[in-house]
């Protein structure tokens, strides 16, 4: 018995596994995510967000629904288990906790106008010529993965790496932030559809 779970888990670490990609992998990747990235103007994407906490035995699920407007207008609308939005538009990021509204100054601080910059670009699936990464490309079962890590001090103090999923199509298919103590955010992207008509009017608070 214990012969088989040990081969049953060396098989299931097989399945899981990635590898590293070639530079020539790495290059094509990076072409085919920038090209669909400079033909989208829009997105709207379903998403699950998944928040793992060490301490709690079970992730946090929430629901929602992305908006995207090229250059910098992004709406994350949680709907499920309760309402809440965040919007990034002009240097400014607007919360509505269930009606309650609030407003932070992106461009006042350098840790926000990264953040924003950061969210846009993986939104986009176009981050690979940030020059504030050491970026790290692999080949794995979903399609590719690519992980990033802060080369700033001060922003690796809350953002140890940043993984994206790529499809075959070079469509980000999941996000994950990984903080500092472990704790990460996981967000996987469905009903995905782009250049559709989005009305400005989405991105008020």
């Amino acid at each position: 018995m214990n012969k088989i779970l040990l081969v049953f888990l060396f098989m299931s670490s097989l399945v899981g596994a990635q590898q590293k990609m070639t530079n020539t992998e790495a290059e094509t990747l990076k072409a085919l995510v920038k090209n669909r990235a400079s033909q989208t103007k829009t997105i709207v994407s379903d998403f699950t967000q998944y928040k793992h906490l060490d301490f709690l035995s079970n992730d946090i699920v929430t629901q929602g629904k992305l908006h995207f407007k090229s250059p910098d207008f992004v709406k994350w609308a949680y709907v499920k288990p309760f309402q809440y939005s965040v919007i990034f538009k002009n240097k400014t990021l607007f919360i509505n906790n269930e009606g309650s509204k609030s407003e932070v100054d992106v461009g006042s601080s350098k840790m926000f106008t990264e953040l924003n910059n950061l969210i846009v670009k993986s939104v986009k699936g176009d981050m690979f010529d940030d020059v504030q990464f050491a970026i790290t490309y692999f080949n794995i079962e979903e399609g590719s993965l690519v992980q990033f890590e802060p080369k700033d001090s001060k922003m690796s103090e809350f953002i140890k790496s940043f993984h994206i999923v790529f499809s075959e199509k070079g469509d980000v298919e999941t996000i994950k932030m990984i903080e500092s103590s472990g704790d990460y955010t996981k967000i996987a992207f469905t009903n995905r559809v782009l250049n559709s008509t989005i009305s400005n009017a989405i991105f008020n608070n």
